[in-house]
């Protein structure tokens, strides 16, 4: 009784009765008075009373006063008891005698135990802090410290290695990279790259076709068609492809591809063909040769007409440039002392040609206008020959004829 009145007479002084016990225990005012400690003060709880002390201070715990022991006489060492005729161990950890933090393990030891901080955590004064591992480095990359532990991580385009500390690359290209064509891996990261003909969008993965015909109208000398990843070139009706870009006529005359029958000749032209008769003489004209009509001058009919008429024909292209000299007259026989001139006899109403004579027994044929085809011409071109050698009464004056035929083609090639 004499204890208990001491631990009573002591209540308001920091100490209590515990009555299971039966030992004075000393109340921990810093968790059973609110607020013990005011500001940036931290309460530190001692025996019969606290302290208020700045956060940064640590305070080393004092063992707890011997109590005056009530219980029976125990011929045991501390931290040991009689079991028959020797003493045994007390596992304080099992029997939760001991006094370790929330915080900490309790380590049973032969006649007493330990009070350990966890893996992870280290202890400061009484408690049980966790370790800011990361503060090691020991993470290649990003490390994320958690309670008793730490996690590490790599940047996009890295995966932890075995040892789950270091960053390896990983090939995007063999995981799925969204490259829609070709992908090459680089290191932390990945590129896209397209086929010739394609280009990369502007989120860098999708491949778009490229419109080569919309970027110049030179590529094709007819038409270009944009395909996926190319272009073609096209030609008219009529034309082949030479290369790759330029339209040569196809001479169907040449080929055979033509239904011109044989009493008619094929005549090429630009993009098609024409067929005209073999016999192209009309009368009074007469077929002496192919190609070749005479006007007898026993036919009173010819007396104003040329003597002799030669058909020809040719083909030119559209929008040529003009003046441009497109065919040459050339006699085929000249008199000793004949004086020639050349003329458009028929067939150039608008003045789309003249005549520039070159010499006594040639002159050429000059467009003088652009045209645009398809179109057909019919031109007599006359030359008049005069010879006063032959003449008995005045100059003798003769006149032969070559009918050209002019085909201007569609286009300008």
């Amino acid at each position: 009784m004499n204890i208990l009145c001491n631990c009573l007479a002591q209540t308001d002084y920091g100490y209590h009765w515990d009555p299971q016990t039966e030992h004075c225990k000393d109340i921990n005012e810093c968790e059973t008075i609110p607020d013990a400690c005011k500001g940036e003060m931290k309460c530190f709880n001692h025996y019969g009373g606290y302290l208020c002390l700045p956060r940064s201070a640590s305070v080393i715990p004092a063992p707890e006063p011997p109590i005056t022991p009530t219980e029976a006489f125990n011929p045991c060492p501390v931290g040991y008891e009689p079991q028959g005729d020797s003493c045994v161990d007390v596992d304080e950890c099992e029997r939760d005698e001991h006094d370790c933090q929330p915080s900490q393990q309790c380590i049973n030891t032969l006649g007493a135990f330990t009070c350990q901080c966890p893996d992870g955590y280290r202890k400061v004064g009484t408690e049980c802090i966790d370790i800011d591992e990361c503060r090691y480095r020991y993470c290649q990359h990003r490390c994320v410290n958690v309670p008793g532990s730490f996690s590490c991580q790599c940047e996009p385009g890295f995966q932890l290695a075995g040892n789950n500390r270091s960053c390896i690359d990983v090939n995007e290209c063999e995981m799925g990279a969204p490259c829609s064509q070709r992908c090459y891996n680089t290191y932390g990261t990945f590129l896209c790259r397209c086929d010739q003909g394609y280009e990369l969008g502007p989120d860098g993965f999708a491949c778009n076709d490229i419109d080569e015909c919309s970027y110049s109208s030179y590529l094709c000398q007819f038409q270009c068609v944009n395909e996926p990843g190319k272009f073609s070139c096209v030609c008219p009706e009529g034309y082949q492809l030479l290369g790759t870009r330029m339209c040569q006529d196809i001479n169907e005359c040449e080929t055979g591809k033509h239904q011109c029958t044989e009493a008619q000749t094929c005549v090429n032209i630009h993009g098609r063909y024409q067929c005209v008769d073999n016999n192209r003489c009309q009368d009074p004209y007469v077929q002496v040769s192919e190609n070749r009509c005479v006007c007898p001058v026993n036919k009173p009919a010819c007396r104003d007409l040329p003597f002799s008429i030669v058909h020809r024909y040719m083909s030119i292209t559209s929008e040529r440039s003009v003046p441009s000299d497109i065919f040459q007259i050339q006699a085929t026989s000249v008199s000793a002392g004949a004086y020639n001139t050349f003329r458009i006899r028929s067939g150039d109403d608008n003045g789309d040609f003249y005549i520039r004579q070159i010499n006594n027994i040639s002159a050429m044929l000059v467009l003088a206008r652009a045209v645009s085809g398809p179109r057909e011409y019919t031109l007599d071109l006359e030359m008049v020959s005069v010879n006063p050698l032959v003449s008995y009464q005045g100059n003798y004056q003769t006149s032969s004829a070559l009918r050209l035929s002019i085909y201007v083609g569609p286009y300008t090639f």
